[in-house]
């Protein structure tokens, strides 16, 4: 058996990781590979989560358990309440997932880096892209993207439009996001579906409609409102963005 000292030092780690640690920060905190592999064994007190990633015996199963098992097996050495963006952000269906929107399955786990990283499991998908300080929020306790750069991304990926428009309006009547927003996310997209190129208004407007929404109204007076305040640049030149 571990020693009594060691159970409660891995203990604190886990604390602001959802009953989670990794074996890459037990061994960082200075618990010996042999105590280490005890406390991992049978009647060790922390049971294997995924590879590398244990949970405290007994302890509460926190949502999206395998999802948050994932992304701390991305960066094994840096505690979940020190990472940024540069760890990975939770993305595409996997993030629609985390706030409950949509109704994508999430079979597989998604995260979005700046930089290219490298992963075995065939169950997590990195795509690699730069996401905004305003791009993404701290949910449940992890990063993901914003609802406004999901549905972009998940019309990068071509999925299906009615299922991204229920997005929309989810995120819209939940207030996770704001009609303005989705009309700067949408923008780049408007002329693959033959609308006026940079016309995210439009966009916006063919999503509510093909949905279907008693606050359809409200949401694009909202949308035209934040258009107007964004009629002139900084430089007092007009926008190129207009309803």
């Amino acid at each position: 058996m571990p020693r009594k000292s060691s159970l409660p030092r891995v203990q604190d780690l886990t604390q602001d990781q959802w009953g989670l640690v990794t074996r890459r920060q037990v061994e960082e905190a200075g618990i010996g590979s042999t105590t280490a592999e005890r406390l991992t064994g049978p009647g060790g007190g922390l049971e294997r989560v995924a590879h590398g990633v244990y949970q405290i015996a007994g302890s509460p199963i926190p949502d999206h358990r395998d999802l948050r098992a994932a992304w701390l097996q991305l960066a094994p050495e840096v505690p979940a309440w020190e990472r940024t963006a540069e760890q990975g952000v939770m993305s595409h269906r996997s993030a629609a997932s985390l706030y409950g929107l949509g109704h994508f399955p999430a079979d597989r786990h998604e995260f979005t880096f700046p930089v290219r990283r490298q992963t075995r499991r065939q169950d997590v998908r990195i795509h690699v892209r730069q996401i905004k300080d305003d791009e993404w929020i701290a949910l449940k306790g992890l990063p993901v993207t914003r609802p406004s750069r999901i549905v972009s991304d998940l019309l990068w990926r071509r999925e299906d439009p009615e299922g991204v428009a229920q997005i929309v309006i989810e995120a819209c009547r939940s207030a996770f996001d704001y009609p303005g927003t989705f009309v700067d996310s949408l923008a780049p997209h408007a002329f693959r579906f033959g609308l006026r190129r940079g016309d995210g208004f439009a966009l916006l407007k063919w999503f509510l409609d093909l949905v279907g929404d008693s606050d359809t109204q409200r949401w694009l007076g909202e949308a035209r409102e934040h258009i107007n305040r964004s009629v002139f640049n900084e430089d007092g030149s007009p926008s190129p963005v207009s309803a």
